[in-house]
C-alpha cells in the first residue's frame, strides 16, 4: 500500500510542478486589484485569469497526471483515458444532471454535487484510468471489432467503469459531504478548540476535496458564521471574527516554506538542484499568495505521515491564534498579499503577532520535518532513490551504444520476452514485472555495473541504474516492440 501511495505521489509531481507559477500570477493580479479581482484593472484580470486557468483545473491535471504515472507504459492513451474518466463523472454528477435525474429544480439538489469537480475525483479518475490501461491496453478483440482493440479499448472501458463509479458516488457523496457540514457546525461551538479542530480537518481533507464542506460552514453563511464576509465588511466582534482564518497565515507564510527547506536539505545530493527548484517556487507561492497545493501535494502521498503532522500543526496554529484573539483575514488565501491588505481593517486584532507566531512555527516545521525524515528515512522528494552513484551517468550522444548493450544484457538477465511482463522507470530505477523471479539472473544484471538489484515482491524487481535510467528503459522498450 505504501509503495502504491509513493507511486501515486510521483505521478502527481508532473502537474504539481506547474502550479507555483500559476499561483504567483494570480497573487500578483490580486495584489493589483484586491477588491475587484480584475474588474477594475485589465492587467490584473489578465494575470488572474491566466493563473486561474491552471489553479482552477487542478482536478483535471491530476486525472491526466495520475493516469499517465500509474500506467505500466507512459502512453498518451492512458492520459486521454484519465481525462475521459474525469469528464464522465463530473458531467453525470453535475448539479444540472443530478437535477434532471431526480426530477427537481437545480436549487433543490444537494450542495455536494456543486463540488464534484475536486482533487479527490480527479485522482480517482486517474487511478481508474490507469487500471483500465494496465488491464485492456493489449487485449485483442475479434476481427469485426479489431479497430477497438488494444489502446483504443482503454478509453471505452474507462467510460464504462466511470458510469459504475458515478452511480456509487451518486449515493455516497452527498452523505459524506452533508455529514462533514454537520460535523463542522457542531465543532463551531467549541471556541478556540473548535478552531483547532477545524484547522486539522481542513488540511486532512485537502486530498479529497471535502475541505470545501468544512470551509462553507466556517467561512461562509451556511451556519451563520460567515467568517470571511463579516471580517471584511467589519460586521462582527474584534478578536473573534476572523478566528477561522488567522491561524492559517503562520502555516502558509512560514511553516510550509520551512518544511520545503527541510525537504531540500535532506534530499539526496544528486537531486538537490531539482528539489531546490520545486521547493523554491512552491515556497514562494505559499508565502506570497497562500497557495500551498504545490508544496502539499509534493509530499502528501510520498510521505503521508508527514502530511498528518502538517495537519496537526495547522490545527495547533489556528487554536493558538484563536486563544490569544490574534486575527487577520483573507479574500484569496493566507499569504502575504492578504495579510498586508487585511491588517489595517477594523476587525484585525494584533495581526503582527501572527508574524511572530509564524517564525516560531517555521522553526517547529523545519525541526520536526527534518528529524522525522532522517529518523525514519521518509521518502520525501529527492529521497526516493539509493545514494549510490550509477556507472551509467553519461550523455546519450557519447554513450548511446554502451547504453544499448547494457540494456540488452539487463533484459536478457531478466528473462527477456518470455519472462518480462512490463517495464517502467522512475528517476533512477527500472521497475520490472516478471512472471517467474527464479528465471532472473541477478548476478548477470549486476555484472553490467549497475549499483544494485532489489526484489520488492513475488513478481516485482527493481534495477537501480542511476540518472540515465530513462535511456536504458527506452532501449529495453524498443526490444519489446
Amino acid at each position: 500500500m505504501m509503495t502504491y501511495l509513493q507511486r501515486l505521489g510521483r505521478s502527481l509531481m508532473l502537474p504539481v510542478a506547474v502550479l507555483p507559477a500559476a499561483a504567483i500570477l494570480m497573487g500578483i493580479g490580486y495584489w493589483l486589484d484586491p477588491s475587484g479581482w480584475g474588474e477594475g484593472n485589465a492587467a490584473a484580470a489578465f494575470l488572474i485569469k491566466s493563473g486561474s486557468s491552471i489553479i482552477d483545473n487542478i482536478p483535471i491535471l491530476f486525472a491526466v497526471g495520475v493516469a499517465l504515472g500509474l500506467a505500466k507504459e507512459r502512453d498518451g492513451s492512458a492520459a486521454l483515458s484519465g481525462l475521459v474518466a474525469y469528464l464522465v463523472v463530473t458531467t453525470l454528477l453535475s448539479t444540472e444532471s443530478v437535477a434532471m435525474l431526480q426530477g427537481v429544480e437545480g436549487d433543490n439538489v444537494n450542495a455536494a454535487f456543486g463540488n464534484i469537480g475536486n482533487a479527490f475525483v480527479g485522482i480517482l479518475s486517474g487511478i481508474i484510468a490507469s487500471l483500465m490501461y494496465n488491464r485492456f491496453s493489449h487485449v485483442q478483440l475479434p476481427d469485426a471489432l479489431a479497430f477497438f482493440s488494444g489502446k483504443r479499448l482503454v478509453p471505452i472501458m474507462t467510460s464504462v467503469s466511470m458510469l459504475v463509479m458515478s452511480v456509487i458516488l451518486f449515493f455516497i457523496w452527498p452523505v459524506i459531504y452533508s455529514g462533514l457540514v454537520s460535523f463542522g457546525t457542531a465543532i463551531s461551538n467549541l471556541g478556540y478548540i473548535g478552531a483547532g479542530l477545524y484547522g486539522f480537518f481542513n488540511r486532512l481533507l485537502i486530498p479529497t476535496g471535502l475541505h470545501h464542506a468544512l470551509n462553507s460552514v466556517f467561512w461562509f453563511d451556511v451556519a451563520g458564521i460567515n467568517d470571511i464576509g463579516n471580517f471584511w465588511s467589519g460586521e462582527g466582534t474584534k478578536g473573534v471574527t476572523g478566528m477561522y482564518q488567522a491561524g492559517f497565515f503562520p502555516i502558509m507564510m512560514f511553516g510550509l516554506p520551512a518544511a520545503g527547506l527541510a525537504m531540500y536539505h535532506t534530499a539526496k545530493t544528486k537531486r538537490k538542484k531539482q528539489v531546490a527548484s520545486l521547493m523554491l517556487a512552491a515556497g514562494f507561492a505559499a508565502f506570497f499568495t497562500g497557495v500551498t497545493e504545490p508544496l502539499e501535494f509534493s509530499f502528501m502521498f510520498l510521505a503521508p505521515a508527514l502530511y498528518v503532522v502538517h495537519a496537526v500543526l495547522t490545527g495547533l496554529s489556528l487554536a493558538i491564534a484563536s486563544f490569544f484573539q490574534w486575527t487577520a483575514g483573507f479574500g484569496f488565501s493566507a499569504g502575504f498579499i492578504d495579510f498586508f491588505l487585511s491588517s489595517k481593517l477594523p476587525l484585525a486584532n494584533q495581526p503582527y503577532m501572527l508574524i511572530l507566531q509564524g517564525f516560531v512555527f517555521a522553526v517547529i516545521y523545519y525541526a520536526v520535518f527534518r528529524f522525522l525524515i532522517v529518523k525514519f528515512n521518509i521518502k520525501t522528494p529527492g529521497r526516493e532513490d539509493d545514494a549510490k552513484e550509477s556507472t551509467l551517468q553519461q550523455t546519450v550522444e557519447d554513450e548511446k551504444e554502451p547504453t544499448a548493450a547494457i540494456a540488452a544484457q539487463i533484459y536478457e538477465a531478466l528473462g527477456g520476452d518470455a519472462n518480462v511482463t512490463s517495464v517502467d522507470n522512475c528517476i533512477t530505477r527500472l521497475r520490472v514485472e516478471v512472471k517467474d523471479m527464479d528465471a532472473v539472473d541477478k548476478d548477470k544484471i549486476e555484472a553490467t555495473g549497475v549499483p544494485g538489484v532489489h526484489v520488492v515482491g513475488k513478481h516485482s524487481i527493481q534495477v537501480i541504474v542511476g540518472t540515465s535510467v530513462q535511456f536504458v528503459a527506452d532501449e529495453i522498450k524498443k526490444m519489446r516492440q
